[in-house]
């Protein structure tokens, strides 16, 4: 379902939302003609080359501003309702725009006040965006509901819980867009009620050939209450598979209390939806920006600190001035972290070994480097490849990350975001000498990311600076 519905809902989706900011600029810029000769007259807008440039240009400036804050994914899950708010706050950001940058010397400005024209920009383009929105969303739920479209969907659970939420899922009067494959067993009995109905495909230990096997879009964990300790591990393994399998879990009154369960159906089963995007796109787009730029400019300004860094790593021992090493990144991928170099050449011959406290394989210079927390500066390099961002979870080495997954294996979610040059980690607890270090310092690196937003960066960057002013780096 997914390569060919979804994409013929999203080409479609798309496509409207062409249509709609044309027919928008049209009856705004009608309304544009009629300011400034007193009368509707298309005619006059026909005559108009502005008229043709803004029907052409427009509608691709619209999708390019959507593609960039807006979700252009999973067409078929839309929430109407959700849309109609990002609409709304889009409708008044692309109107600022083109009123105050591309219309900043319009004509018609003579007659009506900048303010005015901007208001019937964003009430038209709103008003004729969210009408056809809805129209095209409410027929692709219409879709999901007689069962056109559905999603390749994987049950784990016991006995009870998950044969109580098949029966509740496939009585409804309606489809809610469940393809059921299978199930996965986690109470290992040989019988299951759930075999009535669904062929069981395997044990905990399968789920991630099934999920690959069968094309998998959409897991529902539905474990008995004494098997909680077993969702951690099914969300881990899930946790590695990129962002187009949506999770569900059926919550417990703890998670209802807490008002983290979301209804999306007024009939259906209550289910919590694990949200996977730790930031909204328009934030994720913000940071990046922000840490390239903060990047390019830093780099720039401390031209005569590397020089300074450069002569002193020289003076200090003999080797190279910049150390390469590879490290984890984003989603796994290895790639080499770039710092100053400050301890002795061969310094790790016997094998990866963490620093600590008077490591004699530190140069003097380095220490203080590694004081000031001067080594990473290079970093800013790695920031503008794209490799790492200004902050986030410290990247480690495959072999030390081994090491904390067999205690911690809800570690490899800290690979979900780009690495930093600091952390919430590295500011709370310091440099780890140990894997148990690590280990205390990796639930700070949990804490960012169940909490990450442009203002908390903000405010971890200025504690790094405190600690680099203070020199409280070890």
């Amino acid at each position: 379902m997914r390569i060919d519905q979804q994409t013929k809902g999203l080409i479609k989706y798309i496509l409207w939302d062409l249509i709609a900011a044309a027919i928008s600029w049209a009856l705004f810029f009608l309304f544009r003609k009629y300011i400034e000769t007193e009368h509707f007259s298309l005619e006059l807008v026909f005559n108009d080359q502005k008229f043709y440039i803004g029907i052409l240009g427009i509608p691709v400036f619209w999708v390019l501003l959507y593609s960039i804050f807006d979700k252009y994914k999973d067409i078929y899950r839309f929430s109407r309702f959700a849309t109609i708010k990002r609409t709304f706050w889009l409708s008044l950001l692309g109107s600022s725009i083109i009123t105050f940058v591309l219309l900043g010397d319009d004509f018609v400005l003579r007659y009506i006040s900048t303010f005015k024209l901007f208001s019937v920009l964003f009430i038209i383009h709103f008003t004729i965006t969210t009408l056809i929105r809805t129209i095209v969303l409410t027929n692709f739920k219409k879709k999901i509901k007689t069962g056109i479209v559905g999603f390749k969907t994987l049950i784990i659970g016991g006995n009870n819980n998950s044969l109580k939420l098949y029966e509740e899922l496939t009585t409804m009067p309606y489809k809610l867009g469940y393809n059921f494959v299978g199930f996965i067993d986690t109470n290992g009995k040989s019988k299951n009620e759930l075999n009535k109905y669904l062929e069981k495909l395997g044990n905990i230990n399968d789920i991630a050939k099934i999920i690959k096997q069968y094309e998998i879009e959409e897991v529902i964990i539905a474990v008995e209450s004494s098997e909680h300790s077993k969702v951690n591990k099914i969300i881990n393994i899930l946790f590695d598979f990129e962002d187009n399998i949506l999770i569900k879990i059926i919550p417990d009154m703890y998670h209802i209390l807490l008002g983290n369960v979301k209804m999306n159906h007024v009939y259906g089963a209550v289910l919590l939806e694990i949200d996977r995007e730790l930031m909204p796109k328009w934030e994720r787009r913000l940071k990046r920006i922000f840490d390239f730029s903060v990047s390019v400019i830093a780099m720039i300004l401390l031209i005569p600190v590397y020089f300074y860094i450069i002569i002193r790593i020289k003076l200090s021992s003999p080797g190279p001035i910049f150390y390469h090493q590879e490290r984890i990144g984003q989603k796994g991928r290895p790639f080499q972290i770039i710092k100053f170099r400050s301890m002795v050449v061969g310094a790790e011959k016997e094998g990866p070994q963490l620093s600590h406290e008077n490591d004699d394989r530190v140069t003097k210079w380095g220490a203080v480097m590694r004081k000031y927390r001067l080594d990473e500066l290079p970093q800013f390099w790695n920031v503008i490849l794209g490799e790492m961002s200004l902050v986030g979870p410290r990247p480690e080495r495959k072999y030390f990350i081994d090491k904390i997954a067999l205690k911690a294996p809800h570690y490899k979610r800290l690979l979900n975001v780009r690495p930093g040059i600091t952390s919430w980690g590295q500011v709370k607890y310091g440099y780890a000498s140990n894997v148990e270090e690590m280990l205390q310092r990796m639930k700070f690196d949990l804490l960012y990311l169940e909490n990450m937003s442009i203002s908390l960066d903000f405010k971890i960057l200025f504690y790094t600076v405190l600690v680099l002013v203070k020199g409280k780096g070890k």
